[in-house]
């Protein structure tokens, strides 16, 4: 989820410094004298990055997975819980931690182009794009800027809203950490030297903020050699810090804690590898572990165990399976940090993408044309006022849609529909009722990409087993990449335990009211 973001940076900072970063550790946080109230059992939200239902169940039937099946067994099992849109981490968190889509909180993928900075903003991804955004900048902007300036004032977090009634809440290893209370993040000092971040980083997070080295609070994962792996935005350390909190009795009312490493491993081997979640099984093993027996585990806390977004299988035959978008419109100069004249800017997330209009005597009809001409692409949508527009290189048809209209979906959530729906795989019975099939949630999910920042752009997603890529994207060829609107990286798994609660739909977005609840 969002560690692969803020681990992409990391990594590449780290290759800069890595021979004497043993000399510039952070110093550790003492919590000894942190009084936790606790009215309710405290709730701890785990995120294991790009955890997939068939996954899942594949490692419990071959027994390789006891932790996730005991938590499975004596609580609840969601396999088709809804992510946000795009299925990139930055925008589900920010829905996970908002209850909003991204038409409310602002982010609106893990690339996306600024209009009023005339830039694009990268949170971290492949190590060339980040050498041509710039390394600091993108280091600046998954760190600093993500939390402080682009992620709207106009939504609370499940941290905010917490503290507004004294209740504490904790944050490990999570990218989008927004609080009320003040925290600084000590940077190693060679990172500082070169210029890529400040020495100290004045932020405000929950009452406990742990962000690998950045902050912590266990003292041996200073000294440990998982330290080492991405400045500590791993999953040892992730287990280790809330380990620690367990430990000495300060676990909040609330905490998210995140697993990023099984991202990387299907990122590369495809989701069918169940490796990755062996890995993430054992981790959690050692987080029961901390109780005297796993039973006591779910009896003194809440345990919600969830991923951000699925994959899909890229085909391995670059030419077939890649979408290069500067071929595609071949015909248009391009937005790059060093000649910002262009025409258009590309932001890609993997299998979605922004195509930002910047000079505006450019026909966005005729970029739509070209882009028909593509069969990978499954849906081409853009927006005009408060109006959007679908359509696809399987139709010759459009299709317009609006919040607040007489058909109404599976969520309450009502809609003006015009056109041909069939575009979304929609069904509509006779009574008005909106049911979703390959696109899950899809109106709700797209208008909030629609309408998530500023200026004229023209969103493209592709069909499964195909991604996007521009001059300088990491790609996925054999592995695995999500990004879409499609179910097959959209649906995820929830396990609850602890609680016979749940959330009022099988949606992320619902995920933080359902909190609130559980921590009042």
């Amino acid at each position: 989820m969002v560690n692969k973001i803020v681990v992409s940076v990391i990594v590449f900072i780290f290759l800069i410094v890595s021979l004497t970063f043993a000399f510039s550790m952070s110093p550790t946080k003492d919590i000894k004298n942190t009084v936790i109230n606790q009215k309710q059992k405290p709730v701890i939200l785990i995120t294991v990055d790009s955890l997939m239902s068939q996954s899942i169940q594949k490692a419990i039937q071959e027994r390789k997975a006891p932790a996730l099946s005991f938590l499975i067994k004596n609580g609840q099992f969601n396999p088709e819980v809804i992510s946000s849109y795009p299925t990139m981490s930055v925008a589900i968190d920010s829905t996970l931690l908002t209850g909003t889509y991204a038409d409310q909180h602002k982010i609106p993928g893990l690339i996306w182009f600024k209009k009023d900075e005339n830039r694009i903003v990268s949170y971290g991804s492949g190590i060339s794009e980040i050498w041509s955004l710039g390394v600091k900048n993108v280091a600046f902007d998954g760190i600093v800027n993500l939390n402080k300036e682009h992620l709207s004032k106009n939504v609370q977090t499940i941290h905010e809203e917490l503290s507004k009634d004294n209740i504490q809440s904790a944050s490990i290893n999570g990218l989008l950490y927004r609080g009320t209370f003040h925290h600084q993040l000590n940077v190693p000092k060679l990172i500082s030297a070169v210029g890529l971040l400040p020495n100290e980083i004045d932020i405000n997070g929950p009452s406990l903020l742990s962000l690998g080295t950045l902050s912590q609070y266990d003292p041996n994962n200073d000294r440990q050699k998982f330290a080492w792996r991405s400045m500590g935005v791993n999953n040892q350390f992730t287990v280790n810090e809330l380990k620690f909190l367990i430990k000495h009795n300060k676990v909040p009312a609330f905490t998210l804690a995140y697993l990023p490493d099984a991202d990387k491993d299907l990122h590369k081997n495809g989701p069918e590898d169940i490796e990755p979640i062996e890995k993430a099984d054992q981790y959690l093993q050692e987080l029961l572990n901390s109780y005297s027996t796993w039973e006591e585990a779910i009896k003194q806390a809440i345990w919600i165990v969830h991923g951000d977004s699925a994959q899909s299988k890229i085909i391995k035959d670059k030419n077939t399976s890649l979408i290069d978008l500067n071929d595609v419109l071949k015909s248009y100069t391009f937005w790059e940090r060093k000649k910002k004249n262009g025409e258009i800017a590309i932001a890609i997330n993997e299998r979605m993408a922004y195509i930002n209009l910047i000079k505006e005597n450019i026909e966005i009809s005729k970029i739509i044309k070209t882009l028909k001409k593509d069969n990978r692409i499954s849906i081409i949508a853009w927006k005009e006022g408060g109006t959007n527009y679908v359509t696809s290189p399987e139709s010759d048809k459009i299709f317009t849609f609006s919040p607040n209209g007489h058909y109404k979906d599976l969520y309450n959530q009502s809609w003006k529909l015009e056109g041909d729906h069939s575009i979304l795989n929609l069904e509509i019975d006779n009574q008005g009722l909106i049911e979703y099939g390959d696109y899950p949630d899809a109106l709700a999910r797209l208008n909030g990409a629609l309408h998530s920042h500023e200026g004229q752009f023209i969103i493209v997603d592709a069909k499964p087993h195909f991604e996007f890529i521009e001059k300088h994207s990491h790609n996925h060829a054999g592995g695995g990449a999500h990004g879409s609107l499609h179910k097959v990286d959209s649906l995820v798994p929830l396990i609850i335990a602890g609680t016979q609660e749940k959330p009022e739909y099988n949606r992320l977005v619902d995920i933080k009211k359902w909190i609130i609840k559980l921590t009042k």
